[in-house]
């Protein structure tokens, strides 16, 4: 019986240490009463990935529930990679993420995304995610963090340095689109217009027509390769 408490306490001991090495904690991943009453969701309990599935069913073994996580590994752990979208799909709303993203990495959080192409990005815009210093690749300002990728770039950079916690804020409300980073309006745009318009047509979605067409869709978290963490994904549906 004592060698099964040892273990027992050990186990724990070892489990609040990688917890403390990602920084979640017991109000991660929670909705207090105050969230709850103006109608927050948790998209990602820290326990397990219900709520989501791989992009078009695709097989892959990249994500998974990981010490109140959800976590993406990186290329030498996977044999099958895909995005993850949510199950259900939304119109107008408020998207709260908190991410942590490794040296040298890339991805992304896709809103409005359908399954009719290939690859998301073909039908959901895009808030970028990418190690802006540390990407070996030269960056244009539409690729760094925050922007509307390949649209609009971010305005101020505000992201943390790599390996801590970053704050995402998204609000899709009947066309007009902002982007938060840490507490910074970062980027601001509404679909349909002249400017969008003249974006499109002039950038990479020029020959993708369905880019941005959609008044309803899929969350995508994207799988780019690289190692990312998400916690604290949360919810708010705007009538």
């Amino acid at each position: 019986m004592n060698k099964i408490i040892c273990f027992l306490f050990l186990l724990m001991v070892v489990q609040i240490k990688i917890s403390a090495q990602n920084n979640v904690t017991e109000k991660d991943n929670y909705l207090d009463k105050d969230e709850q009453r103006k109608g927050w969701k948790l998209l990602f309990d820290g326990k397990d990935l219900k709520g989501w599935r791989t992009y078009q069913n695709k097989p892959a073994d990249t994500w998974r529930a990981e010490d109140g996580t959800l976590h993406c590994i990186g290329k030498d752990k996977s044999t099958k990679r895909g995005n993850l979208i949510t199950t259900e799909q939304y119109e107008n709303f408020e998207l709260n993420v908190d991410w942590k993203l490794t040296p040298y990495g890339n991805s992304g959080i896709l809103y409005m995304v359908t399954e009719q192409y290939k690859e998301p990005y073909l039908s959901g815009p895009e808030y970028q995610i990418i190690d802006d210093k540390g990407y070996p690749e030269k960056l244009e300002k539409w690729q760094m963090t925050g922007a509307n990728y390949a649209m609009d770039p971010p305005l101020k950079m505000a992201y943390r340095p790599i390996g801590e916690w970053n704050h995402t804020r998204i609000v899709v409300n009947h066309g007009h689109v902002e982007h938060w980073l840490n507490g910074i309006k970062v980027v601001e745009y509404t679909i349909g217009s002249k400017e969008w318009l003249e974006h499109k047509k002039e950038g990479k979605w020029k020959d993708a027509p369905g880019y941005g067409m959609n008044k309803k869709g899929y969350i995508c978290l994207q799988d780019h390769g690289s190692e990312i963490w998400f916690k604290n994904i949360k919810i708010r549906e705007i009538k």
